[in-house]
């Protein structure tokens, strides 16, 4: 049963295929987020491995809310490994990292990447598919 949001089923789909992308970048980031508190080393150990839980915590909710936000559009939200790799465009990281500066060069570009197309991600919702309320939403994501 899809939903009566006030777009056209042609808009809905279209801002599901939008937003699964996204959730799959927000996987990959979480999950590089995780590997860097599990394995980073070195003198700034103790300050990076509380901020990186704090960022995969944040992440989590992240992933949870555009999961949330697909199946509020009638979606299926991709769950498996295999979906979020082949939809991301962020890569995972190669190798066995554990330098801070490694990891920290890794995780800024994903972030930027991510900013740089909830850019265009926010401007296709609303002016292209008309839903101002998953524009919002990503506005929100950017900003956070």
């Amino acid at each position: 049963m899809n939903p009566n949001l006030g777009l056209n089923d042609k808009h809905r789909s279209a801002v599901i295929t939008l937003l699964a992308p996204l959730l799959a970048d927000e996987m990959v980031l979480h999950t590089k987020t995780r590997n860097a508190h599990w394995n980073i080393t070195g003198p700034h150990f103790h300050h990076l491995h509380g901020m990186f839980e704090e960022q995969y915590d944040a992440l989590a909710d992240t992933v949870d809310e555009v999961a949330e936000r697909i199946r509020q559009m009638g979606g299926h939200a991709p769950g498996s490994m295999a979906d979020f790799l082949r939809l991301a465009r962020l890569k995972e990281l190669k190798g066995r990292e554990s330098g801070a500066q490694d990891f920290l060069k890794a995780l800024l570009d994903d972030h930027e990447a991510l900013v740089r197309q909830l850019r265009k991600d926010v401007a296709a919702a609303d002016a292209k598919h008309g839903d101002a309320a998953t524009a919002d939403f990503l506005t929100g994501l950017m900003a956070a």
